[in-house]
């Protein structure tokens, strides 16, 4: 049995999956598992993380894109029609595979490239609340991995899934960060509160076009709080000068940290230093809750989010449609975050059936081998 783990999204996604594909190849030595992405940097990166599993054997592929195009992602970031670009051009490489395994949904385009022989499996990337992660068109995937009991439902109400099609229980990002956890810097020296700023990147949904530099204004002016700005991974991949402008201009303050888009910013670094989450709707806030502290949420657009399964997360911690007097709403949200204390848990356990404590990567990987010999 021969299988892919296209990388074909922002990097974002990589930890989501590549631990699946590296359980795979340990744990089902007869499966031949093969990574492939679009660009050179990305491969070093997945090449890096497999390292923390000696015992897996994993093939890497470079996708048969023109240098020219994997220049352009590397120096300017990666566009939606150049995954579609990438697919076609490596059509006839996805042909010789039993199936292909990916976190994101674009790659169902190869049905339409003639690539019709492969089983497409989904791992998703995110346990967030927000509809497109219960789009109809997963249920166009023969196999899919849902992290927990709340997406479960909601799947099983829209009829993406259906019994024997789909295992429960996997998140693998969070092996990947029980392997890395050992020795995190703190991220300040200093002893004051350090809040993450967390914005989507989608302009509809996020706080950052209309109160982002507000934000950041405000924590330059005080002196109680550090705080780590690291929006959405996509914010800035397109946009990277703009990111680099805002580290220039506030990078010389010892209690700021900006990251347009670093490894730490996708790795659950901050979400794990921080000790009160600011954000709108990135589903980073389900893994800041593995470990249930404040929140506070930016309601830039005025929705009204009241009994919104979309927007369950705002049930967690106060929410603010203004960032006026931004220091007394965080102050707020320290102080009543013990009456959200319970949902939170609750959410987690939801969300996740995990707090983090064990990996589970295996079993997602045992779920599709036993699926693709069911099919086969």
């Amino acid at each position: 049995m021969k299988v892919a783990f296209p990388l074909i999204g922002q990097r974002h996604q990589t930890l989501h999956v590549l631990p699946i594909a590296l359980e795979v190849s340990a744990r089902h030595p007869d499966v031949a598992v093969h990574v492939s992405c679009l660009t050179v940097s990305h491969l070093e990166l997945a090449r890096s993380l497999a390292t923390l599993y000696p015992e897996a054997r994993v093939q890497f592929d470079l996708l048969p894109i023109s240098p020219k195009l994997r220049r352009r992602i590397e120096l300017h970031g990666l566009r939606v029609v150049d995954r579609l670009i990438g697919l076609f051009a490596s059509r006839h490489y996805f042909r010789t595979f039993d199936a292909i395994i990916v976190p994101e949904a674009t790659s169902l385009q190869l049905r339409r490239m003639g690539v019709r022989r492969p089983k497409m499996i989904w791992t998703g990337h995110g346990a967030g609340d927000r509809a497109i992660g219960f789009a109809r068109h997963l249920g166009k995937f023969d196999f899919l991995l849902v992290p927990g009991r709340k997406v479960e439902q909601r799947m099983l109400e829209k009829g993406i899934i259906r019994p024997g099609a789909y295992h429960r229980g996997t998140y693998a990002k969070f092996d990947l960060v029980r392997r890395t956890d050992a020795k995190r810097p703190k991220l300040f020296n200093n002893n004051r509160p350090t809040i993450l700023y967390n914005p989507h990147f989608l302009r509809r949904l996020s706080s950052w076009p209309e109160m982002g530099h507000q934000v950041l204004q405000f924590f330059a002016t005080q002196d109680r709080y550090n705080l780590v700005f690291a929006p959405h991974f996509r914010l800035f991949d397109n946009h990277r000068e703009e990111g680099e402008a805002l580290r220039r201009q506030y990078g010389h303050l010892p209690h700021m940290l900006i990251d347009p888009g670093s490894h730490r910013s996708i790795d659950m670094t901050y979400t794990m230093g921080a000790d009160l989450y600011l954000g709108d709707v990135s589903s980073q806030v389900a893994e800041f809750m593995i470990r249930p502290r404040p929140c506070l949420f930016l309601n830039a657009h005025h929705v009204k989010w009241h009994g919104n399964a979309d927007y369950q997360f705002w049930t967690l911690g106060p929410v603010t449609e203004n960032v006026s007097d931004l220091g007394s709403k965080i102050e707020n949200a320290f102080e009543t975050h013990p009456r959200f204390l319970e949902a939170q848990r609750q959410y987690v356990l939801e969300t996740f059936e995990t707090l983090g404590d064990e990996p589970t990567a295996p079993a997602a990987a045992d779920a599709i081998v036993d699926f693709l010999k069911r099919a086969a």
